[in-house]
């Protein structure tokens, strides 16, 4: 009872009565994912007419990083003068992997894999990132499951849930329910946003041969795993070095270097380094909003969440290009649009439920059975650091 009250007191000090400060926190990070899939939805609708029409893809993502990296660099820069740690050779290295793998090799597998498959098959693969993430977690002991649960068997069954969903966007279409059904309007984006209405494997992509199409299908297959990699190797990065945005600046150096060299290496000549207005407006959007804001974004959700709820969220990023592509563009929205994304956020609940589960079964420093809240901060402070925490006019909002 005294334990009770002293908790009580001591979240009604900092002026979140019944919850504490990482209740809000925690919704923040769950509203900021789903920000980020509805920004990459109007990423994909206004950039897919730019590299439509004969853009190099390469050197779209070098200004895009450009942009980021000059944006991102000096805001991380003051904003976060006094949370920085010193640097050593280990955060280097880990700065130096996560740029290789979540944003430079990320990139570059999906263009690889996109231009020796199609939009629709490069499509399909993205629902194996929560999978890949997921898995590499468990491995490395950041996500723990226990199968003799129902905390451990609803993270499992919340994951596969969200992956049906993706999928039943992919590959199943259906009939237009919003819009007119005219096959020429979903050209205007592909199959990458409604999905494919066939996918044809011809005879010779079933061959032993190792043709570009199984080059393809590889490259995507590392795109996915990188994208994983990522958001697992960031999570334990994040706790040496919680100044999240100085880390994404850092990230994105390293990134940006490598797409700079990869690209001055592979593109032909001058000409298509020259850029009109029109893409001009699509690398701007790109640089600030798709990968500076994003990035950024996901990086705290990261810090907040945790890699399995951040991946998550990026099945979604279908269903918000659908609807930005419907209100913008007058494209149908189908039925599989609409049971994917229910399906997901159905799937999103159960992974959140099944956390829940498992930190209510927790123990607190003080042996004292704890209440986390459903949005699931990984990591929510002792109920003496609570105590230790100012009111709320010294919070930093």
């Amino acid at each position: 009872m005294v334990m009770e009250n002293r908790c009580s007191s001591s979240s009604s000090s900092i002026g979140l009565p019944n919850g504490g400060w990482w209740r809000e926190e925690a919704w923040r990070a769950h509203v900021g994912m789903a920000m980020v899939q509805f920004l990459y939805g109007g990423y994909h609708v206004l950039t897919k007419s730019v590299l439509n029409v004969g853009m190099n893809q390469l050197v779209f993502c070098v200004y895009r990083d450009l942009v980021a990296i000059a944006i991102l660099a000096p805001f991380a820069f003051f904003r976060e003068r006094t949370k920085r740690h010193p640097l050593t050779p280990q955060l280097i290295g880990s700065f130096f992997l996560l740029g290789l793998t979540g944003i430079f090799g990320n990139q570059l597998l999906f263009l690889l894999g996109l231009s020796y498959t199609n939009p629709s098959y490069a499509a399909a693969f993205q629902p194996a990132i929560p999978v890949f993430t997921f898995l590499l977690a468990v491995l490395l002991g950041v996500e723990t499951v226990n199968l003799y649960k129902k905390s451990g068997l609803a993270k499992i069954s919340g994951t596969l849930i969200c992956i049906l969903g993706a999928l039943f966007m992919v590959f199943y279409k259906g009939p237009s329910l919003i819009g007119p059904t005219d096959s020429n309007l979903n050209s205007m984006l592909g199959s990458l946003i409604t999905g494919p209405t066939n996918l044809n494997l011809s005879s010779t992509n079933l061959s032993w041969s190792l043709t570009p199409w199984h080059l393809g299908v590889l490259c995507l297959i590392g795109n996915c795993l990188l994208m994983g990699a990522y958001f697992v190797i960031q999570k334990p990065v994040l706790v040496k070095y919680p100044a999240s945005l100085s880390l994404t600046a850092y990230s994105y150096s390293f990134a940006t270097i490598f797409m700079v060299l990869t690209a001055v290496f592979l593109t032909s000549g001058l000409e298509e380094w020259y850029l009109n207005s029109t893409e001009i407006v699509a690398v701007l959007y790109a640089g600030v909003v798709a990968s500076c804001l994003n990035y950024a974004l996901m990086t705290w959700c990261n810090k907040v969440l945790g890699p399995t709820l951040v991946s998550l969220y990026i099945p979604l990023q279908p269903a918000m290009s659908t609807f930005l592509s419907t209100i913008f563009l007058g494209s149908p929205v189908y039925l599989g649009s609409i049971i994917g994304g229910v399906l997901i956020v159905a799937g999103l609940y159960v992974v959140t439920w099944g956390r829940h589960k498992a930190s209510r079964q927790n123990k607190t420093e003080n042996n004292i059975e704890s209440y986390y809240d459903p949005l699931l901060v990984e990591n929510p402070p002792s109920l003496k650091n609570l105590e230790k925490m100012p009111s709320t006019s010294a919070l930093d909002p």
